[in-house]
């Protein structure tokens, strides 16, 4: 037990964790900023915080420090990243209205089911982002994720049953740019 909890801690090399430690301060301030109740600056209390938080995450989460982390700050990958950013919120807003419109019609047209389909991605970093955008995108809702890349969703109104037109349906929309952002 206490040689598994060492490995937890000193798995990963330090600049990897530093550039954790960054983006989690990063983050921490972003969040805290127009909070603070002095002429909107930064509080002295607010930046220790996020030092300690910042510490904590990059101690703690290993679990999202990829093998190949350095590929994430190439700015091919946040190019894509912000155009995703786009093409995800267009998907949830189109989803939420489409499941708005099922739940509110007198005669409440829904299918549900549960779907097989089949990822191309080959990244466990881009499974689990692909797996959260389908599953945070109204209609749909991720039930598993096996390690040769198929997916199964729980659909509220299945149009095919066919495995490809199901994968252009719901996986496709976000595949193509999560592939360019984590692999």
């Amino acid at each position: 037990m206490k040689q598994a909890l060492n490995n937890h801690f000193v798995h990963k090399p330090m600049p990897e964790r530093l550039v954790l430690f960054g983006v989690a301060l990063v983050f921490w301030l972003l969040l805290v900023w127009p909070v603070s109740p002095v002429d909107g600056r930064l509080l002295v209390g607010d930046i220790v915080v996020g030092v300690f938080v910042a510490a904590f995450v990059a101690m703690v989460m290993k679990e999202i420090i990829r093998v190949n982390f350095i590929r994430f700050l190439k700015p091919r990958s946040w190019f894509w990243g912000f155009i995703y950013i786009f093409v995800f919120s267009w998907n949830v807003l189109r989803g939420g209205m489409d499941v708005a419109y099922r739940v509110l019609h007198p005669a409440m047209p829904i299918r549900p089911g549960i779907v097989r389909v089949k990822s191309t991605i080959k990244t466990s970093t881009g499974r689990t982002a692909l797996a959260n955008s389908i599953t945070l995108t109204p209609g749909t809702l991720t039930l598993d994720v096996t390690d040769d890349g198929v997916f199964y969703v729980h659909w509220l109104f299945v149009t095919t049953l066919d495995d490809e037109e199901a994968a252009e349906l719901i996986l496709r929309r976000f595949e193509w740019y999560i592939e360019r952002i984590f692999e």
